[in-house]
């Protein structure tokens, strides 16, 4: 059991981490929430000292790419109906009740948090009936507790949430501890001191509570493990943000940069001379109301305008556009291509997001392996069966926008070949 000042120790260091770090960088991108926000203009004044400029425009809009291509991966990953598979019809009805549509929008989110921050989680519970359900786990407040830095399981999980906002916007914070038996319940408002929760009822908690029937006494049971599951998105457990976050930058800074020029220049400059009136402010007048302005003999007024280099922003912003889907490996919906829209080209483009989602498949099937054993061991304890591993397989049905007119010609070429074979068949039979 962890003690108080040690499950501080551990959530603050964890917030901290590079680790996390990162994960909450890609969590802002993912969010809208891009560096440009932080962008500021500075000068040079007569006395030589840098000083912030608040008198030029300083637009700050994100352009969010790195949104559509984690929503693009996982959508296009998850776009079938089921993907835990058996030939054995009994296997799979059975398996049909865990791994439903439930389950997927909770895989759904798990896969977002994946490939946004690096790594997404899943914990399990026992719902119901005594049949294990599994929810997604937000993985930004699990904390990984070893005893030794080279184990490779973990001893405790720390599982920290934002409950609500209390007085004076200051968070309470659930904090659960996980071990292999039992769930311990904190407490903790915004950055104080985290004491018991004396909300539940329970606490320590073991992680199955059951009533038999006609008796109201509680039965407690223990899962034997931590129930909280990994989804890596690759090796290093990064954020498909890295490639492209320099681009995704370059980008944000020409955009709001021609939109800084475009806002600063609006405006011609009058050049006048032999100007024939009391004041400045009376020529500003007459041009904004009149239109006209006296001049004495000789006079004239001179429009200055200043040309904005806005095609080289609009090609650095093209190229900028086309390395963020290349090495973001997405699909880009803008490309135009030559007009030449056949199937094949248009799986030529998915080839990039085909590549990606293949290496985040491996580490997503061994995720769900780990979740398919707990539940064919959970129906074969129920069944009486010995179902195994290899009876269970995966697949994961990618749906690709397709040509009608081609398709079409191919069912008819399909449909051709099929009638000479007939005839073929019926010319040697006769």
């Amino acid at each position: 059991m962890l003690k108080i000042d040690e499950i501080k120790r551990f959530i603050d260091y964890d917030r901290t981490s590079e680790r996390k770090r990162l994960a909450e960088l890609g969590e802002n991108y993912y969010n809208g929430l891009h560096d440009i926000r932080d962008y500021k203009l500075f000068y040079y004044d007569a006395d030589g000292e840098l000083r912030e400029d608040k008198t030029r425009a300083n637009i700050k809009i994100s352009h969010p790419f790195f949104t559509e291509l984690v929503d693009q991966c996982v959508q296009y990953m998850f776009s079938g109906d089921s993907y835990v598979k058996s030939d054995l019809p009994e296997l799979q009805a059975d398996l049909d009740g865990y791994f439903d549509s439930a389950f997927t929008n909770e895989l759904v989110d798990t896969g977002v948090d994946s490939k946004s921050k690096g790594f997404g989680y899943m914990y399990a519970y026992k719902g119901n009936g005594g049949k294990t359900k599994f929810l997604h786990a937000e993985a930004m407040g699990v904390v990984e507790v070893r005893s030794k830095e080279t184990d490779d399981g973990c001893e405790h999980v720390i599982y920290w949430y934002v409950d609500r906002v209390g007085k004076d916007r200051r968070r309470i914070i659930r904090i659960q501890v996980w071990d292999k038996d039992f769930v311990y319940y904190y407490v903790q408002e915004e950055s104080g001191d985290i004491k018991v929760d004396d909300s539940e009822e329970i606490n320590p908690r073991p992680h199955i509570i059951y009533y038999k029937e006609n008796d109201k006494t509680p039965y407690y049971d223990t899962l034997g493990y931590i129930p909280f599951f990994k989804l890596k998105n690759n090796r290093g457990e990064t954020s498909d943000l890295l490639p492209i976050k320099a681009l995704v930058d370059d980008y944000d800074l020409m955009a709001c940069g021609l939109s800084n020029n475009i806002t600063d220049f609006d405006h011609p400059i009058y050049a006048v001379s032999g100007f024939q009136g009391d004041n400045l402010d009376e020529l500003i007048q007459n041009l904004k109301t009149k239109k006209t302005i006296g001049t004495e003999a000789g006079g004239g007024v001179d429009i200055k305008t200043v040309d904005i280099p806005y095609q080289a922003r609009v090609t650095k912003l093209e190229l900028d556009e086309k390395n963020i889907y290349r090495f973001g490996m997405g699909f880009n919906s803008a490309q135009i291509g030559d007009g030449n829209i056949t199937n094949v080209v248009i799986k030529s483009r998915y080839a990039l997001l085909d590549l990606k989602c293949n290496k985040f498949e491996k580490q997503l099937r061994a995720f769900l392996s780990q979740l398919v054993s707990i539940a064919l061991d959970e129906i074969n304890k129920s069944n009486g069966t010995d179902y195994q591993l290899k009876d269970v397989y995966f697949e994961f049905e990618r749906e690709v926008m397709t040509n009608a007119t081609d398709n079409a010609n191919i069912k008819k070429i399909e449909a051709d070949t099929r009638a000479v074979e007939i005839n073929t068949l019926l010319n040697l039979a006769s």
